[in-house]
């Protein structure tokens, strides 16, 4: 079932790529036919010029016929490359936009076995390949074939013997050799998969890249680059040598045929069978068939290669979405009205029901057993646990990053399984342990909370998330560029931008990762503050390893293993003597 969807026939066919693009494919081919025309006239004009004689008074209308024929020749072929280049251009633009809008509807379980850097690489190389073909190997790849057809029919009218006799040996001696085109297309598709691993491995070692360093590891990383990079060579090579034998034994043979058949002409020349303008235009539409052979021959290997990585591409672009993203149409005002509604008919703003739930890639640990708990509407309830007791995967399969095994979640009394993706993600605001930064300047970072909000509603979110200070410290205040992943920015700064991102964003429902873990103790208290002034009329969910920013949730919820340990205040929990008593007396011991 891949083979066929990864097919190069088949993604046209079901991405209507001529249907898309239909004039300017006629267009295209239009003038590629004129070309060939013109091409196909040269051979006759020359004919006519060596019967003719040079002193014949025709002579010069005969030039003027020939130079007319080349100025045709040279403002088709130049409309076709034309064409042919923007159809290319084109053609891998929309298959980029539909891998990378496929890609990002992916869950994360689909990256656990798929590295970006193969995206990013199946996004530059294997596209490249196919922009090759498209633009320039397709067009190749016509015009030879046309080349080839009008020149044996010309030369069948001059000479119907010689040139059945050249066709049959061509056809003995160039199928085979194309049968072979299989295996190449197999070592495309394997030298592809090489160069995808050496981004991958790239991308791997660049985003770690101060681990690297830190651990002197420069010259390991090098060597295990080199290695990956050496192995794609030599995948390369390997197709490569083959490709060069094909293409010379190819060639080799093809003009052998010609140069058998154009000795037996010119003995026909000798006794009188054929004019010497005969011959010569016999000789020139052989040589035309001789290049179109040479030219059909190596852009049947571009076939094949661009073949596998298309393959590799549609793989990407027919990939379903482990969770059905449903229509983003609605509008998030409308969608939290309706669910305002529903809020206040007493529903919970959070229940987790009997949820179990094991990591695709780990099915026989379960990280979440059975556990079941709800919050009410504007609440503040806190997770607290262990590493590994499940905590945040619950807010994964809240946001529906994965889907529960078992059990089911409500959003004010909703299931979310009934929710579009767009509409469940629009109500949450989620500030993340590890705050993401964008490559672009702090106002559009923040306004990434939301993509309408003024200037005015940026700079207020940053004041509340007491960001406002060190942002117009920055050298161009909010309009500073903030280098990739926040990288001129301090761990603590990171995080504020993120907090003021889900504040410009102002959901229901907000999810703090350990929201002031990197923070030092007073900026923690500013954070504390602005979250005071931000939750109230929220539900939020806290996780917490460090306790002390628990203490006034409404309620806080002890995991372990997957299960719902002990539910209570601070102060009751402390009294119980549990698990959360035990690791308060560790913090704050």
């Amino acid at each position: 079932m891949i083979s066929k969807l990864g097919s190069l026939t088949s993604w046209w066919r079901n991405y209507r790529v001529f249907a898309r693009y239909r004039t300017q494919w006629l267009f295209a081919l239009l003038f590629l036919l004129l070309a060939a025309i013109a091409t196909l006239a040269l051979p006759l004009a020359v004919r006519g010029l060596i019967d003719a004689g040079l002193s014949n008074p025709e002579l010069n209308r005969q030039f003027l016929v020939l130079l007319a024929i080349a100025v045709v020749l040279a403002l088709m072929t130049a409309a076709r490359f034309y064409m042919m280049s923007w159809l290319g251009e084109r053609v891998v633009a929309d298959m980029r936009e539909q891998v990378f809008a496929n890609v990002l509807r992916q869950s994360p379980a689909y990256f656990e076995t798929l590295q970006t850097g193969e995206v990013l690489s199946r996004l530059t190389s294997d596209t490249t390949l196919v922009q090759t073909l498209v633009g320039s190997s397709i067009s190749i790849a016509l015009r030879s074939l046309v080349m080839l057809i009008g020149a044996m029919a010309m030369m069948l009218i001059t000479s119907a013997w010689l040139a059945g006799l050249m066709i049959g040996l061509l056809l003995v001696v160039v199928l085979p050799l194309w049968a072979l085109g299989r295996y190449v297309r197999r070592l495309s598709r394997a030298s592809q998969d090489k160069v995808a691993d050496t981004s991958a491995m790239a991308g791997e070692i660049l985003n770690a890249v101060t681990t690297v360093q830190a651990f002197v590891r420069e010259p390991y990383e090098m060597g295990r680059y080199n290695r990956a990079v050496q192995a794609a060579f030599e995948q390369a090579k390997k197709r490569t040598a083959l490709r060069s034998a094909l293409t010379a034994v190819t060639i080799i043979m093809a003009f052998s045929v010609v140069v058998f058949v154009l000795w037996l002409g010119a003995r026909q020349v000798s006794a009188g069978v054929m004019t010497v303008g005969d011959l010569t235009q016999f000789v020139l539409y052989a040589v035309l068939i001789a290049g179109s052979i040479g030219a059909l021959s190596e852009t049947w290997g571009d076939l094949q290669r661009a073949a596998g990585a298309t393959e590799r591409l549609v793989e990407l672009m027919q990939a379903a979405p482990a969770i059905d993203p449903g229509t983003t149409e609605s509008t998030f005002v409308t969608l939290q009205t309706g669910l305002d509604r529903a809020a206040s008919q007493a529903s919970p703003a959070l229940s987790f029901e009997d949820i179990r739930f094991a990591y695709p890639s780990q099915p026989e640990r379960p990280t979440l057993d059975a556990l079941s708990f709800s919050v009410p509407t504007g609440a503040r309830y806190a997770l607290v646990g262990p590493s590994g007791a499940g905590k945040s995967t619950l807010f994964a399969l809240l946001l529906r990053f994965y889907q529960p095994d078992g059990g089911q979640i409500n959003v004010f009394g909703k299931d979310i399984a009934s929710l579009p993706l767009a509409q469940l993600r629009g109500l949450i605001g989620v500030v993340a342990q590890e705050p993401v930064i964008f490559a672009a300047s702090a106002m559009d970072n923040i306004r990434y909370g939301r993509l309408e909000a003024t200037d005015q509603e940026v700079i207020a979110a940053a004041k509340t998330a007491y960001a406002h200070e060190f942002i117009e410290a920055l050298p161009k205040g909010y309009n500073s560029f903030l280098g990739e992943r926040g990288v001129r920015l301090s761990g603590g700064q990171k995080q504020r931008i993120s907090i003021a991102r889900a504040i410009l964003k102002n959901p229901p429902i907000l999810l703090l990762d350990e929201a002031t873990s990197a923070l030092d103790a007073e900026s923690e208290r500013q954070v504390q503050q602005a979250l005071e002034a931000v939750l109230p009329g929220r539900t939020s969910l806290t996780i917490a390893h460090r306790l002390a920013t628990v203490l006034r949730a409404d309620q806080i919820l002890v995991l372990q293993d997957g299960h719902l340990l002990e539910q209570g205040q601070h102060q009751a929990l402390m009294a119980q003597g549990g698990l959360y008593a035990r690791l308060a007396k560790l913090q704050f011991a």
